[in-house]
């Protein structure tokens, strides 16, 4: 049964609805961003750019970089946010806009998200690079799907235990990157760790400014977790979704992020840009290789 126009929006040129992307504007290796400023910053370094558009905070580049076609996609802030761009770009790959119909041979888009983030523990500096081996995700977006097959239970249940998580806010969700794009996209200059998913940026990360939180030590209980030899290296907004999203709709994903805080010991990067500049040097290196 073909899908209903309420649920597969499409614009009037026949682009899907919040990307602005017909299914020939987009690459298979594709670069999430989260600041629509930064996708100039990557598709500067192309040899070509065949196609732009932007819609809200989705802001898309596609062009060739030595010889390599690749979409670099701005997905604004949160995981929200990602649950649209994903369902919208498994769409333009895997369902035929014109019979409303999955398509019979699935396509796999390699997802990889270049952002910054703060680490939670003093050996971890600023201006380093790190590869989010795990996400857990704090946000509950994804648990609107059924999530049983691709989630990391036994961690999620000692990450509960040890942080003595308020049910009411959830069950966290655990699930791991494509290791295959982790091998492509590993580096002697690159740390490893699990990177939590928060659904905010203040109290959720345990911010604190007029608002008291939940959980005053959260923090520090998700900093001192660790399993087998994983531990929580950092504090973003999109990895975990990400990671989810991707593993359910059958693409791969990794997230890569630059370090310009150090949270453990209260410091910031004295140039955050150019660290960010050299991580997307080192990725797009790393996608043609």
């Amino acid at each position: 049964m073909p899908i209903k126009s309420s649920e597969l929006i499409l614009n009037p040129d026949g682009s899907i609805y919040h990307l602005n992307l017909r299914p020939e504007n987009l690459a298979k290796d594709v670069i999430f961003v989260g600041d629509q400023d930064r996708v100039e910053q990557i598709s500067e370094h192309f040899d070509t750019i065949e196609f732009r558009t932007q819609k809200r905070e989705f802001k898309t580049h596609t062009g060739t970089f030595k010889g390599n076609r690749i979409s670099v996609i701005s997905t604004g802030i949160g995981p929200d946010n990602i649950d649209i761009v994903l369902n919208e770009l498994d769409a333009l790959v895997n369902i035929d806009f014109e019979t409303r119909l999955p398509k019979q041979n699935h396509t796999s888009l390699n997802i990889v998200r270049v952002g910054t983030s703060g680490s939670l523990h003093s050996d971890l500096a600023v201006d380093s690079f790190l590869l989010s081996q795990y996400g857990i995700g704090m946000d509950n977006m994804l648990r609107s799907y059924e999530l049983h097959d691709i989630c990391e239970e036994e961690m999620e249940d000692a990450f509960i235990q040890h942080t003595q998580w308020d049910s009411r806010k959830g069950r966290p969700y655990i699930i791991g990157n494509s290791p295959s794009l982790e091998a492509r996209l590993s580096g002697t200059q690159m740390n490893y760790g699990i990177t939590a998913t928060a659904s905010g940026f203040y109290g959720a990360q345990g911010r604190v400014l007029r608002l008291a939180l939940q959980d005053s030590s959260l923090n520090h209980k998700i900093d001192t977790f660790t399993f087998d030899s994983y531990r929580i290296t950092n504090l973003e907004m999109e990895t975990a979704a990400i990671y989810g999203l991707s593993k359910l709709l059958g693409h791969q994903a990794v997230s890569l992020n630059a370090i310009i805080a150090n949270r453990a010991d209260g410091t910031f990067s004295t140039d955050p840009y150019k660290a960010v500049r050299a991580l997307i040097k080192y990725t797009l290196e790393k996608l043609t290789e």
